[in-house]
């Protein structure tokens, strides 16, 4: 019989580590028990797995093994998810709607990774995802490797369209800093300072060391499930709205292959889908306390906060610029310092600062009487796109 509407009712994470040391295998198996005791269960409660794994990590990445290696015995459903960054959003609509329609009661979503390794950075580990085929294979010949370049291409595409500057990409890297380090889970926790941003090491021109996500070794798991059963000691959060979009974009003239140029919102566009997901949730943009940002670089933030209708073409860099987003502004985003400064662990960095944030728990963080987050995620170099909106409150 179906449970009465599912709820995320367990967080688990690990530490977040600049360091090598540990599996994907191991750190989620560590992140699973703690959402399990977090959620007041047992792991023979837990009848769903969704486990979630880095495109980059391939040798060690994490799949279905979780189940057998993380003690749960027999599951009604288990599935390996991959849709890069916007997996996690994926994993908790799919749980959601499981559980909703009776197919399990209390379902597991895990992700984790470990792209940091003894004589090689995590930079030299995602680099080798993708493959050589194609578009790909003449971007790798050509010197263009992993995520960095291309995003780069983005920036300044994005920068010359919109009349913005290093400046706008400079208050992004501070916004998130200012959250991170009011955050014991960030891992760049120093205060950041606009001359400190300046004299970063440039990566790939405009985007400086600062801009780019910061990853870890670390892994998140969420419990989704009855928020009645059993009473447990964290406030359920509830997932009020949902909705994706996959554009797959070609990538070709006339159209722009990065971003979408921002005004009103339709059904075909992908302010339209926020628009769908808000509905569901009977929330508008202006009922949103806090905003938890899929930020892989900098110039992904100033272009999403446009493509999803939070400003018009062009005001993103003076809408960071004037602390809109930063703590203390009527904006709120990126509470626990995003990807820059918080954490990478693609789409669980989002989510989890979104459940901390609704429970009540971020401390010097948190926002005052947050009662309904936006989640977001992205995936490829902008081709999807995916939505939760969460609220403390039961429909």
């Amino acid at each position: 019989m179906p449970v009465s509407e599912p709820a995320i009712i367990g967080l688990g994470m690990t530490e977040m580590s600049l360091l090598p040391g540990g599996t994907a295998q191991d750190l989620a198996h560590r992140a699973l028990a703690a959402a399990v005791r977090d959620a007041g269960l047992a792991l023979g409660d837990i009848d769903g797995l969704l486990v979630g794994s880095s495109q980059g990590v391939r040798p060690d990445r994490l799949g279905v093994a979780l189940a057998r290696r993380g003690g749960l015995g027999d599951l009604v459903l288990l599935e390996h998810v991959e849709m890069k960054g916007v997996t996690t959003a994926v994993m908790i609509q799919n749980a959601v709607l499981a559980v909703r329609a009776g197919l399990a009661r209390t379902v597991a979503c895990v992700f984790g990774d470990a792209p940091l390794r003894p004589g090689g950075s995590a930079g030299t580990t995602y680099a080798h995802s993708g493959g050589h085929e194609g578009v790909r294979g003449l971007e790798r010949v050509s010197g263009v490797l992993g995520s960095v370049p291309t995003y780069a291409l983005a920036a300044a595409r994005f920068l010359e369209i919109t009349g913005g500057s290093e400046e706008d990409l400079c208050a992004v890297a501070l916004s998130c800093r200012a959250w991170a380090t009011r955050s014991p889970d960030a891992v760049m926790r120093e205060p950041l300072t606009r001359e400190d941003y300046f004299a970063a090491r440039i990566v790939a021109e405009p985007l400086r060391v600062l801009d780019c996500a910061r990853p870890v070794n670390g892994a998140v798991a969420v419990i989704v499930g009855d928020p009645a059963v059993p009473a447990g000691a964290h406030p359920p959060v509830h997932v009020r709205g949902m909705a994706q979009r996959h554009p797959a974009r070609r990538r070709r003239a006339p159209h722009e292959s990065w971003f979408e140029p921002a005004g009103e919102s339709a059904d075909g566009s992908t302010a339209g889908a926020l628009d769908r997901a808000l509905a569901m949730a009977g929330r508008k943009r202006d009922d949103l306390d806090a905003i938890e940002l899929y930020d892989p670089f900098s110039i992904v933030t100033l272009s999403l906060l446009e493509t999803y209708g939070f400003c018009g073409q062009g005001e993103a860099g003076a809408l960071v610029r004037s602390g809109a987003t930063a703590p203390g502004g009527t904006l709120p985003m990126n509470t626990g310092g995003g990807q820059l400064s918080g954490f990478y662990l693609q789409g669980m960095t989002p989510l989890a600062e979104a459940i901390v944030q609704l429970r009540g728990h971020g401390g010097d963080r948190q926002v005052a009487d947050a009662s309904t987050v936006l989640v977001t995620g992205i995936g490829g170099r902008v081709d999807h796109h995916a939505f939760l909106v969460l609220d403390r409150e039961a429909a």
